[in-house]
C-alpha cells in the first residue's frame, strides 16, 4: 500500500506559454504531479489572467501510484484555451494529497532555457 504524499490545494503563479520557438525544440509549460497514493488524483484546475475572467472547471486525472505532465498549452474550458504570450496563474484542487511542479521550456533562442519550481502547497481550511 502506498502513502498518499503532498497537498490538496496548489497555486502556480507564474505562467507564460512562450510564443515562439527556434529549432526543433517548442516552447511549452508542463504541470509535473505525483501521485504517490493509492486512489486516482481528480484535479480540478483554474487559470487565472490579468485582463480577463478565468478559465475554470478543467478537470485532469492522474491514476495512483502514477506521475502525469500535463501541457498547459492544451488546458481548455468552454472552447477556451490559454494563449500564448499571457501571463497566466493556476490553481490546482486535488481530490487526495499529491506533489506539483511547474516547469517551462523556452526555445525562443537557439540558447534555450529550462526552468522548474515547486508549486506552492496550501492547506485547505
Amino acid at each position: 500500500m502506498s502513502q498518499a504524499l503532498g497537498s490538496r490545494s496548489w497555486i502556480i503563479p507564474d505562467g507564460y506559454i512562450p510564443p515562439l520557438s527556434s529549432g526543433s525544440l517548442e516552447s511549452h509549460e508542463s504541470i509535473c504531479v505525483l501521485n504517490a497514493g493509492d486512489e486516482p488524483a481528480e484535479l480540478e484546475l483554474t487559470v487565472y489572467f490579468e485582463d480577463r475572467e478565468p478559465l475554470a472547471g478543467i478537470v485532469e486525472t492522474v491514476p495512483g501510484r502514477r506521475t502525469r505532465h500535463i501541457r498547459t498549452a492544451g488546458l481548455a474550458s468552454g472552447g477556451e484555451r490559454i494563449p500564448a504570450g499571457v501571463p497566466y496563474a493556476v490553481t490546482v484542487a486535488s481530490s487526495v494529497p499529491v506533489v506539483v511542479q511547474y516547469s517551462r521550456l523556452d526555445s525562443t533562442q537557439p540558447e534555450l532555457a529550462l526552468m522548474s519550481v515547486m508549486a506552492h502547497p496550501l492547506e485547505r481550511s
